[in-house]
């Protein structure tokens, strides 16, 4: 369900947006970037991989950079104590972006107690808010930092090397929040959008907090915005994103995490490479630690009403032995 909040903030940005003669029924997708080609793509593989970076046995990635000393820097970004989630919240029916629900019943209820439970059978699923684990995603049948796929990833065993256990102890640094529709003055970018190193640069330049080594980057496109104005939608087939280009502007503001409500843009420019070809790169060439299906419209109002668009992030993933991933609640804190 949707906060108060929200529906304020989808208000005040369509007003925001008649104000300054953007309405959102005519924003149009910027088609005038070049796109990234596979021969690219292909050798940006071994240009920028961190592959080796921290030793032959990492199975950390990126979240090597968030030291005693991050953490502690995240820890002084709290003044209030104040506390939002990032996760939407869970489903157990079906919906036009939720296809695979979790399935939750009550299995005891009575004057002295009460019991339920509940399975996640598509962790990955477009209606979960996860954390991705390495053992995830393959690049011509290897794995983060080279690691073989064959017998370390099985039916039989799940992924005896970069599973989620590898981050069990959890993950909590400095997190800067990108709002690219506050940056254009719209309550959501329109689906096809592709954000730009441009837009990422526009709002540094206003906001005046850029994100760096071993922080946690948060790109908002208004996904939860749009379903508050026209209902649920297929986020695989309508979605705005994070440009293929950004990959490099990765590399090298080198982010321990990437957070998305959504990876990649839909529809889909003639001739370019797959929707999910940066999300794919973050996390198996750079080891960036992905947090996938977020929702970033509450910490977007409190970040706005504060002014504040860094602050400490806590991810803490369920330990699931040879898992793949894991549902995760991440908590934003001013």
């Amino acid at each position: 369900m949707h906060t108060s909040k929200r529906i304020v903030w989808s208000a005040a940005c369509a007003a925001l947006a008649c104000a300054t003669g953007m309405a959102t029924s005519a924003q149009q997708p910027d088609t005038t970037a070049p796109l990234v080609s596979a021969e690219q793509y292909e050798r940006w593989q071994t240009e920028l991989s961190n592959w080796g970076r921290w030793g032959p046995d990492d199975e950390l990635g990126a979240a090597n950079l968030i030291t005693a000393a991050k953490r502690a820097e995240a820890a002084g970004l709290v003044s209030e104590g104040f506390t939002v989630s990032m996760s939407a919240t869970a489903q157990n029916y079906e919906s036009l972006d939720n296809p695979c629900p979790i399935e939750w019943s009550m299995v005891r209820a009575s004057r002295a107690s009460a019991s339920d439970t509940v399975a996640y059978p598509c962790i990955h699923g477009p209606g979960t808010t996860h954390l991705d684990a390495f053992a995830h995603i393959f690049f011509d049948g290897k794995m983060w930092n080279g690691y073989d796929v064959d017998g370390l990833v099985t039916m039989e065993g799940g992924a005896a090397k970069n599973s989620i256990m590898a981050v069990k102890n959890g993950l909590v640094t400095r997190a800067v929040l990108y709002d690219i529709p506050r940056l254009k003055g719209v309550p959501y970018l329109e689906p096809g959008t592709r954000i730009t190193v441009a837009d990422l640069e526009a709002w540094e330049a206003r906001t005046g907090v850029t994100v760096g080594s071993g922080d946690a980057f948060l790109i908002r496109w208004g996904r939860w915005a749009r379903q508050d104005a026209l209902g649920p939608f297929d986020t695989g087939q309508e979605s705005a994103g994070l440009d293929n280009n950004v990959i490099p502007w990765l590399k090298q503001r080198d982010v321990a995490i990437a957070g998305w409500e959504t990876p990649g843009y839909m529809p889909q420019p003639e001739g370019d490479i797959s929707r999910l070809a940066l999300h794919n790169f973050a996390l198996t060439i750079l080891g960036i630690q992905v947090l996938d299906r977020a929702d970033f419209q509450a910490v977007a109002t409190a970040a706005a009403e504060r002014e504040q668009w860094e602050f400490m992030v806590t991810i803490a993933p369920l330990p699931i032995p040879n898992g793949t991933g894991s549902p995760v609640n991440p908590i934003a804190m001013f």
